[in-house]
C-alpha cells in the first residue's frame, strides 16, 4: 500500500508543485522556518508578501534577534494570530544564543527552541534538511484520512493513531521521505481540499479508500468553524492595527475609538497585554513590546 501511494504522489508533485519562495534552495533553513510559522492557519496568498518583506529585513535569525519583539509584531501585519510573531522572535533569539545564529539541524534541538512544536520541528527538519520525519499538517491529515482510513475528514485534533499511520507510511530513504512529506501536503492543498475535492485530478484516486467507499459523509464531531466578525479576535486585531501604525506610545483614548463595546474592548486589550503583545505604560499609554 505505502509504495503504491508514494510514487504517484511524488510524480504528481514533481509536475504540479507551486514555485514558492521557501521551496527554493536560497531560502535556507531560516526561510523554511519563517514560512512554517506564517503558514499556520493562514493561506499562501496572504503569506507571500509578508514573507518576502520579512526575509528582506531579517535574512538571518540574528538580524531579527537584535530587534525588539514589538517590531516582529509590527512586521507581522494582518497575518492574524500575532503570538506567532512573538514565538518566531523568541526562536530567533534562542538560535542566535545557542546555535551561533544557524537554525539547528537536529530534530531534538529544533523541538527545544521556544515556540517550536512537534509539527514545526518535523517540517523544518524535513523541508530544510531533507530528513525523515512524519509531517502532519491539516492537508496531510486529510489526505491520509481519505486515502488510507476511508473517512472524509480527520479528527479535530491530531491523534496517536494518525501519528502511527504517518510513521508507517514514511518511505525508508531519507530524501524520498522528505519529498513525500512535501508532496502529500501539496496534494491536500491543491487537489484533496476540504471542499470540492478534485478526485479527477488526483494521482491516487483509484486506490483512495474514501472514494472507493462512495465518499461517506463525515460522522465525527462537528468540524470547528472559523468565525471572526464580532469576536474578541477581531477587536484584538483592530487594537493591534493602531499600535502597529504608531511609532510612539498610544493613549487609551485612541484605542477606545476602535470598538464600540467597552467591556469587549477592555477584555481584548487585557488579553493582548497578558499575551505579551502589548506593553502598558504609566499614564494610560500603550505600545508594542520592547523586551
Amino acid at each position: 500500500m505505502t509504495e503504491k501511494l508514494h510514487a504517484p504522489v511524488i510524480a504528481w508533485f514533481d509536475a504540479h508543485a507551486r514555485d514558492l519562495p521557501w521551496r527554493r534552495p536560497e531560502a535556507g533553513a531560516w526561510g523554511v522556518m519563517v514560512s512554517e510559522f506564517m503558514l499556520q492557519q493562514t493561506p499562501v496568498n496572504r503569506v507571500l508578501p509578508v514573507y518576502e518583506q520579512w526575509l528582506a529585513r531579517w535574512p538571518r535569525p540574528a538580524d531579527l534577534a537584535k530587534e525588539a519583539p514589538g517590531e516582529a509584531v509590527r512586521a507581522w501585519g494582518r497575518l492574524g494570530y500575532p503570538r506567532r510573531a512573538l514565538r518566531l522572535h523568541g526562536a530567533a533569539v534562542a538560535i542566535t544564543e545557542r546555535h551561533g545564529g544557524d537554525v539547528p539541524t537536529e530534530h531534538a534541538q529544533l523541538l527545544a527552541l521556544p515556540g517550536i512544536g512537534e509539527y514545526t520541528a518535523a517540517a523544518v527538519a524535513s523541508f530544510a534538511y531533507g530528513q525523515r520525519h512524519p509531517v502532519l499538517d491539516t492537508n496531510v491529515r486529510r489526505v491520509l484520512a481519505r486515502a488510507v482510513t476511508g473517512v472524509q475528514y480527520p479528527p479535530n485534533a491530531t491523534t496517536a493513531a494518525e501519528r502511527r499511520l504517518a510513521r508507517e507510511l514514511l518511505p525508508e530513504e531519507e530524501a524520498t521521505a522528505a519529498r513525500w512529506a512535501a508532496a502529500s501536503m501539496e496534494l491536500g492543498a491543491l487537489v484533496c481540499t476540504a471542499k470540492n475535492e478534485g478526485c479527477a485530478r488526483c494521482p491516487i484516486a483509484a486506490q483512495c479508500a474514501w472514494r472507493l467507499a462512495g465518499k461517506p459523509e463525515h460522522q465525527g464531531p462537528p468540524r470547528r468553524g472559523q468565525t471572526y466578525a464580532g469576536t474578541d479576535r477581531q477587536v484584538r486585531g483592530k487594537l493591534l492595527a493602531v499600535l502597529r501604525e504608531a511609532h510612539t506610545p498610544v493613549p487609551q483614548s485612541v484605542l477606545d475609538r476602535v470598538w464600540h463595546e467597552p467591556v469587549q474592548r477592555a477584555r481584548a486589550l487585557d488579553g493582548l497585554v497578558t499575551d505579551g503583545l502589548v506593553e502598558p505604560l504609566p499614564g494610560g499609554l500603550y505600545r508594542l513590546p520592547l523586551t
